[in-house]
């Protein structure tokens, strides 16, 4: 199993970031735009987990999670990785408005490592994948365009396990599934 641990956005904010994007995403086609169903803020990715370690896993997260309160999170500002002036992804920031989510994602970071399902090295930085550039791209002007982007603050609740079935969607996406919830707090 390909999996990830993740705040999804609620359907309201999502909503609100995909009426902001729309006129954005009919003038750049250069892009290949992550659909809205793909939105989420990766706390930990785990890449390939053995099924016989799902238990454990999900009780070292579900414990985790416990110990954190829900946070107060708002999609805000834009950026580019590996950086804007050679990007391959364009994304929206996640800021916490009120919470610690920085201390959330150790946390679950923690957990999965404690039972041998390790998360990549990448460190931590909220953001909604938007779009993929198919070549090394200057974004700026992209980055410019989305910068200024302020969402409806939401509180997220809960941790999500998700499931990667790659190039099972439209267009050859990721089709994600969310195996378990575990609450903050």
């Amino acid at each position: 199993m390909r999996l990830f641990v993740a705040v999804v956005p609620p359907d309201d904010v999502v909503e609100h970031l995909a009426e902001h994007l729309e006129p954005r995403v009919e003038a750049g086609p250069d892009l290949r735009w992550a659909g809205r169903d793909q939105w989420h803020v990766t706390l930990a990715f785990l890449g390939a987990v053995n099924d016989r370690r799902f238990d454990e896993l999900t009780e070292a997260i579900a414990a985790s999670a416990g110990r954190r309160e829900p946070q107060l999170l708002r999609v805000a500002g834009a950026g580019a990785f590996p950086n804007p002036y050679a990007a391959r992804v364009l994304w929206a920031g996640v800021e916490t408005v009120e919470g610690d989510l920085d201390t959330v994602a150790s946390g679950i970071r923690t957990a999965c490592s404690s039972v041998g399902a390790t998360p990549d090295g990448t460190r931590f930085r909220p953001h909604l994948t938007l779009a993929r550039f198919g070549h090394l791209t200057e974004a700026t002007r992209w980055i410019r365009a989305l910068d200024p982007y302020r969402g409806p603050q939401w509180r997220a609740e809960h941790v999500s396990l998700i499931e990667s079935h790659l190039g099972e969607s439209r267009g050859r996406r990721p089709r994600y599934e969310v195996l378990a919830e575990f609450p903050l707090g």
